[in-house]
């Protein structure tokens, strides 16, 4: 925000506000300060989102007292963003209603009573909060988390939906040891590759499962998918123990293809349909089969014989309400945590970097158009490239990295990347 400075008052575009100098920048003590005008994602209606959304340019809102203008720098496109929109999602924002949840953003100005923010850090919506598309939003400060301005900033971006949702799965159902085992579909999804990794740190075993695709390699210019084979190979990078693609798990005894590895005592499933049956069909008896998702829309069948004879249990998972009670803490320490993780590159999973004017191109490859896999296959959404937009974007040889699944990030106008390709194609498409 550009200041005119004028003895001990500034003048923004919408208003006169007093200000105070701290050693970090400036605090306001007036509840005149205004935020910037803004560029949102914005929809007034529930629908197909790239119908229903348009980019809009929004006034400035009034910083007040206990409120932070944060200035967003990426925010991602999740699944669960997509189903709001469409209106089929459990919890949504009041209409109108601009698009996003998650993201990182800077701190650009703090409201006289805010205590723990200064301009200049680094935060993110937690627990997660709807708006994040837009290029500034104005939020209390319980909303928001101060992160190392060290971590890299596509990480930042997407921490706390999916990494967060697999480290808390994991932790949060059964027991597992080292030498343990778990069973998951949709392995190729962000929560998928997390598992993978964070299950390995502690020396638990990994069985995967994904869908059937054709070999395929690159297509065009615009279009890039990923077969079994090379899926596999990737998954098997992340430390994934076994992957097995459905059609292979069409016989009768299943845990016949195992060879060294225990049968597992947890399972993931965010597929629902077959792929949920054989989740369960690999877990030992009195294991659990926690489902988080549904993408391919089809019910969980589960057999009689399973209950009575296996002992199996049934649980679900939803990360909302477990931010929304008494463990936003906890939840935001296992967010340091994660970010930790990823500085190290012990965490790893590949987004693309675009400027927020490529919006509803970044949109139309979401929704799995523009050649990329459907979105319920929970695979090649976004073409494996590196941004270089600054020194917190990782660089890293992208032999150890894998596309991003679920979503890829906007970029704010005026944050546009120079984007750097490695094995794909160079253009930066979301």
């Amino acid at each position: 925000m550009a200041l005119i400075m004028m003895r001990s008052v500034a003048m923004t575009r919408r208003g006169f506000f007093k200000l105070k100098r701290s050693s970090n920048g400036i605090r306001a003590f007036s509840s005149l300060l205004t935020s910037p005008p803004s560029k949102a994602v914005f929809y007034e209606r529930h629908g197909p989102p790239d119908a229903v959304t348009r980019v809009i340019e929004m006034e400035g809102v009034e910083v007040k007292e206990k409120d932070v203008c944060v200035k967003m720098m990426a925010a991602p496109i999740n699944p669960s963003d997509i189903n709001r929109i469409e209106g089929v999602y459990p919890v949504r924002p009041p209409l109108p209603a601009v698009g996003g949840y998650e993201g990182v953003g800077e701190v650009l100005s703090v409201g006289s009573a805010v205590k723990h923010l200064s301009p200049g850090d680094w935060v993110i919506p937690s627990p997660p909060s709807s708006g994040t598309w837009q290029t500034y939003i104005v939020k209390e400060e319980s909303v928001w988390h101060k992160i190392s301005k060290d971590s890299p900033i596509e990480y930042a971006a997407t921490i706390t939906v999916n990494p967060l949702t697999a480290l808390r799965m994991l932790q949060d159902f059964v027991t597992l040891n080292s030498g343990d085992c778990i069973v998951q579909n949709g392995a190729t999804s962000i929560v998928g590759q997390c598992i993978i990794q964070l299950a390995r740190l502690r020396g638990i075993h990994s069985i995967n499962i994904i869908r059937d695709r054709s070999d395929l390699h690159l297509q065009s210019s615009s279009s890039y998918r990923v077969g079994s084979d090379e899926a596999k190979e990737m998954l098997k990078r992340l430390g994934a123990d076994e992957v097995f693609t459905e059609s292979q798990l069409e016989v009768k005894n299943i845990k016949g293809l195992l060879t060294n590895l225990p049968e597992p005592a947890l399972g993931f499933n965010c597929v629902g349909g077959n792929s949920a049956s054989l989740v369960l069909k690999f877990l030992r008896h009195g294991g659990t089969m926690v489902t988080y998702g549904g993408m391919s829309k089809k019910p969980i069948t589960v057999s009689t014989s399973s209950f009575i004879f296996k002992d199996l249990s049934l649980r679900g998972f939803w990360l909302q309400k477990l931010m929304n009670s008494d463990k936003v803490n906890e939840c935001r320490n296992l967010i340091d945590h994660l970010l930790c993780l990823a500085r190290q590159g012990k965490l790893k999973y590949e987004m693309e970097l675009v400027s927020f004017d490529d919006f509803h191109t970044a949109l139309d490859k979401a929704l799995g158009k523009l050649g990329s896999q459907p979105k319920q296959d929970g695979f090649g959404i976004c073409t494996l490239i590196t941004c270089s937009m600054t020194q917190n974007v990782r660089q890293e040889p992208q032999e150890t990295q894998v596309q991003n699944p679920n979503g890829s990030l906007c970029l704010p106008e005026g944050s546009r990347a120079r984007c750097k390709a490695h094995l794909l194609k160079p253009k930066c498409i979301m």
